[in-house]
């Protein structure tokens, strides 16, 4: 039995042996190939966006995941990224936070993208940084489509990237401006009591401005007969003669119309999200003639200005790859998106990574080319994309005109910081629009 025992131990001995030989025979890079990154080939980059296409918040932001691609399709046209093309898978979240957890595991474990874009809502995103596990994973979630300030906040959302300025900065602008312009007037505010809401008040406080009248009202609410008419009711009985509404368009429509009924004229400031025309108009519950004479913020040129070269550039993308879609704040909002991200892949380099890819946006993205008239405050401690507004008025088309004929942007920070005009000069477009 010792005798048999030995000869298989010297069999098995002689058959390492050769497998060993045979393993120094064969290059080490057999063994340990690179791996492709998930979504990245040789030839492409996948991303994955979950937006509203159908549902109360789909009219005007079912359009940005087209302006997206339209401007992809054109990078695509010249050549790509570092020798790759991009494609966009697109999913329809309803604008509900579930639904949009369900797209973005969908997007990340079915589709196997790169990374997410430009998914819209604070609820939807949040649910979707927690229940994804989006950090545990390293997504990268990029350039989220709402302005609530935690998602700047790199401990808690380590690969969330921010686009649009906070709402808290955008509360201290108005706060600025309302001191500096309606002084002594009594003030009213209609504002949607969840994440978006809380933000805003916030920076009222921060910006020193107290109402006369406040209005809060429940996500979805406003769609309920007779609700808006109680809030232009409890402003007038307030006699507030300055209303700031921060809320959705469908608030923006309700609050307009029924204050129309009413007789109810104070001067309206609208904030960026409810101030979208194009949203209003295609409702078609009220005129968009509505908003004519109210206040408007922007970081963005207007979509009108064709004298901007963004704009331009913008326009004729969408004239020849998004045919048939009318060019507006959408778009511009869907292609600036796009244009960035462009500019993060290549700064991310040839061997692209998700973790070489956020480093780029930290480490570059502040000094990046970009339509915002505002700077963008990426850094490898905050992930706050716009930093500030203009302040317009609406004509009776719905188009918003800056107030002197020309942008006068206040930037701010989410925090105790002033509010400061801007002497921000933005880069000039890239020679064809085609960042490098």
């Amino acid at each position: 039995m010792i005798r048999m025992n030995r000869r298989k131990l010297f069999v098995a001995s002689a058959v390492i042996a050769v497998g060993s030989m045979a393993v120094a025979a064969v290059p080490a890079q057999a063994f340990a190939p690179h791996r492709a990154e998930i979504g990245v080939s040789a030839s492409s980059i996948k991303l994955g966006i979950s937006v509203p296409m159908t549902g109360i918040a789909s009219p005007g932001y079912n359009k940005i995941p087209g302006a997206m691609k339209a401007y992809f399709d054109y990078v695509n046209a010249n050549g790509g990224v570092n020798g790759r093309k991009i494609s966009l898978v697109i999913k329809d979240d309803q604008y509900i936070p579930t639904l949009a957890v369900a797209k973005a595991n969908e997007l990340i474990l079915k589709d196997k993208v790169f990374a997410l874009l430009g998914t819209l809502g604070t609820a939807s995103n949040k649910a979707i940084a927690s229940s994804v596990q989006l950090a545990k994973r390293g997504v990268p979630a990029l350039f989220v489509n709402t302005g609530f300030s935690g998602f700047a906040d790199k401990s808690k959302y380590p690969t969330t990237f921010s686009i649009l300025p906070s709402y808290q900065m955008e509360a201290k602008i108005m706060s600025q401006y309302i001191k500096e312009n309606y002084a002594g007037k009594k003030l009213g505010l209609i504002y949607q009591d969840d994440d978006f809401g809380v933000d805003a008040l916030a920076g009222f406080k921060q910006g020193g401005v107290n109402f006369d009248v406040k209005v809060p009202y429940a996500s979805g609410s406003q769609g309920v007969a007779g609700t808006a008419a109680g809030w232009i009711q409890k402003l007038q009985a307030g006699g507030a003669e300055v209303v700031v509404l921060f809320g959705v368009s469908s608030a923006t429509t309700a609050a307009l119309g029924n204050a129309y009924a009413l007789k109810y004229a104070p001067q309206w400031l609208l904030g960026s999200v409810g101030g979208d025309a194009t949203t209003i108009a295609s409702a078609k519950v009220v005129p968009v003639a509505l908003m004519r004479g109210s206040k408007g913020f922007s970081f963005a040129p207007a979509p009108t200005d064709t004298a901007d070269e963004y704009i331009k550039m913008f326009q004729d993308v969408n004239t020849t790859y998004n045919k048939g879609v009318a060019f507006d704040n959408n778009i511009v909002a869907g292609m600036t998106s796009a244009f960035i991200t462009v500019q993060a892949l290549q700064a991310a380099g040839a061997n692209l990574t998700r973790k070489s890819l956020m480093d780029a946006i930290e480490t570059k993205g502040s000094t990046f080319a970009s339509p915002t008239l505002t700077p963008l405050g990426y850094s490898t401690t905050s992930h706050v994309g716009a930093t500030g507004y203009w302040i317009g008025t609406y004509d009776a088309t719905g188009s918003l005109k800056p107030d002197g004929g020309a942008y006068t942007v206040y930037t701010t920070d989410s925090g105790s910081g002033a509010v400061v005009k801007s002497t921000y000069k933005r880069a000039p477009m890239p020679a064809k629009g085609l960042p490098n």
